[in-house]
């Protein structure tokens, strides 16, 4: 009997990719022992601002250029080429047709965890796959397993708690400080940053 495939999913704008996705999805690979994490960049985000998202073949190419090193993280361009606005419980759903038999893992952090209900049919991504969430700290990890306690009961959902992490960057505050011409050296891939210091990304405004 064959051994069933265990996919994480690592959704985002990565906007810039940074090292704290780096890392969320290393730990989880590794803590929850999948054979494969998934970078799907969004197409036309419904919950952000689209105005200060880059171009997404942009995202495209420095997500690639991030992940080429780990054999372990694939990039997925799925939700660019679906039309409208993209969904999450629709990704899930695409990626179940294509391997059904496959175990899905959806990893985030804290912030997302709490405001999971308030996305398109929750209860479908809570059916399809299992979350995992990332703790940042003790006082972290205590509202995480108590929402996770919440989850569970109201939506029979497979929540999963990564052990605290200590790196905590946003792809905001690396936008920030490239406009104010400030370092993010360490707080994103070198490559990642070649290529937005050569083509002169996130400066203006």
């Amino acid at each position: 009997m064959n051994q069933i495939k265990r996919i994480g999913i690592m959704g985002g704008t990565f906007n810039p990719i940074h090292q704290g996705h780096l890392l969320l999805a290393e730990q989880a690979r590794e803590y929850c022992e999948l054979d494969e994490v998934l970078f799907i960049p969004s197409g036309n985000s419904y919950m952000k601002d689209s105005s200060e998202i880059l171009d997404g073949e942009i995202r495209i190419f420095m997500t690639a250029a991030a992940i080429e090193d780990n054999p372990s993280f694939t990039l997925s361009t799925m939700e660019m080429e679906r039309e409208g606005a993209t969904y999450t419980c629709d990704t899930i759903q695409d990626l179940r047709e294509k391997e059904p038999f496959a175990q899905y893992y959806f990893i985030m952090g804290a912030d997302s965890l709490f405001s999971m209900e308030s996305w398109k049919d929750p209860g479908e991504i809570f059916k399809n796959c299992i979350l995992v969430a990332a703790a940042r700290d003790s006082r972290d990890t205590f509202s995480l397993t108590e929402k996770a306690t919440e989850l569970q009961a109201k939506y029979q959902a497979r929540i999963i708690i990564l052990p605290e992490r200590k790196i905590d960057i946003s792809s905001s505050e690396v936008r920030s400080r490239i406009r104010e011409g400030k370092s993010v050296r360490y707080m994103i891939p070198d490559k990642v940053i070649d290529y937005i210091s050569s083509n002169h990304l996130y400066c203006g405004g």
